[in-house]
């Protein structure tokens, strides 16, 4: 589904990425973990396109998208749900989620699915996005990834600052779009138990490189845990 080969990525005189590889399959789910500051998220931008490769190439599919724009890679099936939500408060949940659909005809109905995943946002549907708890915002904000149906979906760090009944309906909703078997899953994440339960690989990074890599089951094995309090 996604396949990520020698990426390297700069920062003016800063080597951000070095020699970054990776393959997310359909049906599974793809973790990479890692402290602050090693790459994560740079990572995640240069999947997205929102900063561009120096060197390296990114395919979908089988076809290249290394020099694609963001909007062309969400039409050839990429969803995103960035660091810190980024919903737009003054709009409503109905209005966020139709954002998601921005490229479709205007006629396209919102997926009844998404209701079905994250009820509270039927409830919620004509309150602002603002208004809504964190938890509820971060729903909001994986439903709006998955308004047109993606084929890769990218989460970047879901878990942050939400409380636990929601970090467990969140777990819930990867692993059972994951189990479908339609959708390639990469998700970035520093909470080792959240990402243990989910991974079925995992990534470790450390100044921009990936320095281990395995399986989900045998991330305790492989000492992924101690990694990640070093």
């Amino acid at each position: 589904m996604l396949k990520v080969e020698g990426v390297n990525q700069y920062y003016g005189g800063s080597h951000i990425l070095r020699d970054v590889s990776l393959d997310a399959k359909q049906g599974e789910v793809t973790v990479i973990l890692g402290r602050n500051g090693v790459g994560k998220t740079t990572l995640l931008k240069s999947l997205m396109g929102l900063v561009p490769v120096k060197t390296g190439t990114i395919t979908l599919d089988g076809q290249p998208i290394t020099r694609d724009t963001p909007y062309e890679r969400v039409r050839k099936g990429i969803g995103y749900v960035p660091q810190g939500r980024e919903i737009f408060g003054r709009l409503t949940v109905e209005e966020n989620l139709r954002m998601g659909l921005a490229y479709k005809p205007a006629s396209t109905p919102i997926p009844a699915e998404l209701y079905e995943l994250f009820p509270v946002l039927k409830q919620m549907l004509h309150r602002r996005g603002g208004d809504l708890s964190g938890g509820q915002q971060q729903q909001l904000a994986i439903a709006r990834a998955l308004a047109a149906g993606p084929k890769l979906l990218i989460l970047d760090e879901p878990t942050e600052g939400i409380q636990p009944s929601i970090i467990k309906d969140i777990g819930r909703v990867i692993r059972m779009l994951a189990d479908r078997g339609d959708m390639a899953i990469v998700l970035v994440e520093q909470y080792y138990d959240f990402a243990a339960e989910l991974a079925d690989q995992y990534l470790v990074m450390e100044r921009g490189e990936v320095i281990r890599r395995g399986r989900g089951k045998d991330m305790e094995a492989d000492g992924v845990r101690r990694l990640m309090s070093i």
